[in-house]
Parts: structure tokens; sequence; C-alpha cells
């Protein structure tokens, strides 16, 4: 009885460490969710309007004009760039990426990944080392950029993949992530990148006309590749805000999950306790009426 009391108390304390790990996490999380927050939240509107005004203008433009970013061909390579986080202890939220990437793979572009024309650029460790595993076919030279987020480290994968589709190494390239909504929920989406969407007109809706100074030639090769780059840069911002909101959540939960284990091992640790001092009783109760005997 003795070694069953010790062995839940052992698992009492073992807990309770445990618990307060994940509650020291969970407010390591939350300090590092409002920066992450504001970032995304500041930068949001800005890139939401910049890649308006490029879809919008990509539409509006006439046929016969040159403009080999948003170039439509046949989809023959396609350049996937899955983003997930450095770290785990975030509940699904690297799983999710990984599984919408190879639904994706699966489903959209099944010929191309037979064919093994599918390439995977991570930007996240754990992305990169679930894609090696796979035997995927990986670009291993953007997947540290969390180790140091900046707006340049985040704009050379975004210019390498502008450059290969110019050179019409791929056909299609997308982005895999999460939009951050708060810290309970994630929006895992596929997001079109290049070439770049065009706005789809409905019914007797016109065109936005714009007025170009200088040419519109001239602007649209110094804007587009500037507001690609801040493309990729928001989707890196709603991701790393996503990942400290899944990781505050999970130790939330996890923390919860300490205190009813606990709960539960301080029950049983009762009963033991009391079923032994029970038995002593007995036991002396016993003795004593045997002597009388």
């Amino acid at each position: 009885m003795s070694g069953q009391l010790k062995e839940v108390r052992t698992r009492i304390k073992s807990v309770q460490s445990t618990q307060q790990i994940t509650k020291a996490m969970k407010m390591v999380s939350a300090a590092k969710l409002r920066r992450a927050q504001d970032a995304i939240l500041q930068m949001r509107p800005y890139s939401q309007k910049l890649q308006e005004m490029l879809s919008n203008i990509v539409s509006s433009v006439s046929s016969d004009m040159s403009m080999p970013l948003a170039e439509e061909r046949a989809v023959e390579r396609v350049l996937l760039i899955p983003i997930t986080s450095d770290r785990g202890l975030c509940g699904a939220y690297n799983a999710n990426i990984v599984k919408l990437t190879r639904q994706t793979m699966a489903e959209k572009y099944a010929t191309q990944t037979k064919k093994g024309h599918v390439t995977i650029l991570p930007i996240g460790k754990k992305g990169y080392e679930a894609f090696q595993k796979q035997g995927c076919n990986i670009i291993a030279d953007f997947w540290t950029i969390f180790s140091d987020l900046s707006f340049e480290n985040v704009r050379n994968a975004a210019i390498y993949a502008q450059e290969k589709f110019l050179k019409k190494e791929y056909d299609r390239v997308e982005i895999i992530y999460s939009q951050f909504k708060n810290a309970a929920t994630q929006v895992f989406t596929v997001e079109p990148y290049l070439p770049i969407p065009k706005v789809e007109q409905k019914g007797n809706s016109k065109n936005v006309d714009f007025i170009f100074e200088p040419s519109m030639g001239e602007l649209l090769t110094e804007l587009m590749p500037k507001i690609l780059n801040t493309q990729v840069y928001k989707a890196v911002l709603d991701a790393n805000a996503s990942e400290h909101g899944a990781r505050m959540t999970a130790m939330d939960k996890a923390s919860e999950n300490a205190n009813e284990m606990l709960k539960s091992l301080k029950i049983s640790y009762n009963r033991a306790r009391q079923a032994a001092i029970t038995t002593e009783l007995t036991e002396i109760v016993s003795g004593a009426a045997a002597l009388q005997g």
C-alpha cells in the first residue's frame, strides 16, 4: 500500500511540474501573440489593397501588352509554398498545413504530382522536416526564415519564386498558410500567387479606370515585384500570428487537462491513504483482540 501511495505522489508532482511549464508557455505565447497580431493587423489592409489594385490593373490592360508575371500558360510544373512554424506544441497547426499541402497535390495537381513536377518551397522547420521525410522535391533555401523574421528575408523567397516563374521553370505558384482570425481560430487556405490572378468581371461591371504617370509599362515593371513581395510577407505574418495563437490555445487546454488529472490523482491518493489507515486500524484491533483471547 505504501508503494502505491508513493507512486501516486510522484505522479501528482510530475503533473504539477508539467502544469507550471504549460502555464509559462501560455504566458509567453500570449505576449508574442500581441506583437504578432499588431503586425498583421497593420499590414493586412495595406497588402490587400495593393493586391486588389494589382489584380484590377492586370484585368484592365489590353491583351497586347506584355506582363510576364501575369502570363497564363498550361500548368506543367508547380511550386507550392507551405508556411509552418519552427517549433511544435501548437496543437494541430503544423499538421493541418502539411495535410492541406498534400491534399492540394493529390487533388488539384494529381497529374503533375505523378510526374514529379510539383516542388515544395517550405517556410518553417516543421514543414521542411515533414516534406523531407515524405520524399518530396524540396527547395531547402528558405525554411529558416522564422529564425530571423524580416521583410528582407521573406523578399528573397518571393524573388526566387518570381524569377523561376519568369524563366518558365514553374507555371503556377501557390502559397499555403493559415489566415489569423483570433487566438482560437485560424483559417487554412491555398492562395494563388503566380500568375497574378485577375478579377472576374460579373454582368455589366466595368474595369476600374486608372490614370498612369509615368507610363503603365514602367509602373507595372516597378510595382509588380514589390506588391508580390508584400503579399508573401503578409502571408508569413499571418502564419506567425496563427502559430502563437494556436500555441497559446494548446497550452491553455493542456493546463486545463492537468487540472482534471490532478483532481483525479488526488482522489485516488486520498482513497489509497484512507484504505491504508483502515487496514492499519484493522490490524491493531485484531492484534489487541488476539492478545485478550
